[in-house]
């Protein structure tokens, strides 16, 4: 398997110069003070659409050839990369078909309609969200970009590690959140390239542990039955993201709800700033260790702040 190579990820993130923000860094002394070490956190909760997602939706529509174009792509997804591609194709001027489960939140609805892009429903289970994508491509020709297991999608999620690194900081530790593995393995694959001995660390809820427990075993365990509060990491790991894993990344700690909360929390508390359960998970990580990451330099990806601000779990 042939992954991105470090020139192909800075070529990917000039190409999605018009579709992305440069998220800010922010950093906060009473964390650092808290964890024992220096946090830099990368605050994709500021990007488009409101996440990371932005990123390798916006590299893949722009990868595509005129041909490809003239049929618009298509996807399954309740959540961010929904509205990423809605976004990313209506900027490039074609036409989108996101399959969404009928149960999916109306907030989330609402958005990939504000972005342009057309919902198909479907019964809430994976094989009805399959069956309806392929009916969707069969009827027009759409390209399917799926969320997370797809090199142009991986290659457009390593840019934010990219703008990490071009900060100039020599970072011990670079961790971000692993749910599908896309945000993970663009990660690890720009950090090992710039700087082989930083270590790469994801957070990963107990309760929907497959990349963990696939890290340990060596082997890909799809997850059954995940239960957690961040819903952005309740998908199974990817064939190609578990490839890259076992490959560039250092370990894969887990937490509970009660971390998962304890940090999210403490960034609303301490920062100000919205996110969403998942990206307190890699903050939640270190606070559970933090003896391993004493003194260090540390960059957290803040992977999304898509919350229902009604639904606040503290």
């Amino acid at each position: 398997m042939k992954f991105p190579s470090l020139d192909d990820i800075r070529l990917a993130h000039q190409r999605i110069q018009p579709f992305i923000h440069r998220t800010p860094i922010m950093t906060s002394e009473a964390i650092n003070q808290i964890a024992g070490c220096d946090i830099y956190f990368k605050c994709e909760n500021f990007q488009k659409v409101g996440a990371f997602k932005a990123r390798g939706a916006a590299n893949a529509v722009a990868k595509l050839d005129e041909e490809q174009k003239k049929n618009g792509v298509a996807t399954h997804s309740s959540g961010n990369h929904a509205a990423a591609l809605a976004r990313a194709a209506t900027v490039a001027g074609i036409k989108s078909y996101i399959v969404m489960p009928s149960n999916a939140p109306e907030i989330k609805k609402k958005a990939v309609k504000g972005y342009g892009g057309e919902i198909i429903e479907c019964e809430p289970n994976l094989q009805a969200r399959e069956t309806t994508l392929q009916e969707v491509v069969n009827r027009t020709g759409a390209t399917f970009i799926p969320p997370y297991d797809y090199m142009d999608v991986v290659e457009g999620q390593a840019t934010c590690a990219l703008e990490l690194w071009g900060e100039g900081i020599p970072f011990d530790v670079i961790m971000a959140p692993v749910g599908g593995g896309g945000l993970l393995g663009g990660t690890a694959l720009t950090t090992k390239y710039i700087s082989p001995n930083t270590q790469v660390i994801a957070g990963e809820p107990a309760g929907a542990d497959d990349a963990y427990r696939s890290f340990q075993a060596k082997q890909l365990i799809p997850m059954v039955g995940p239960k957690t509060i961040a819903d952005g990491l309740l998908t199974s790991l990817g064939k190609i993201n578990f490839a890259i894993i076992m490959k560039y990344v250092d370990d894969i700690l887990t937490v509970t709800e009660e971390e998962i909360i304890e940090a999210m929390r403490l960034i609303y508390e301490r920062m100000k700033i919205v996110i969403e359960p998942s990206c307190a998970v890699p903050l939640a990580a270190l606070l559970k260790h933090k003896q391993r990451f004493k003194g260090q330099k540390v960059g957290i990806i803040l992977s999304g702040g898509n919350v229902d601000l009604g639904k606040l779990p503290f």
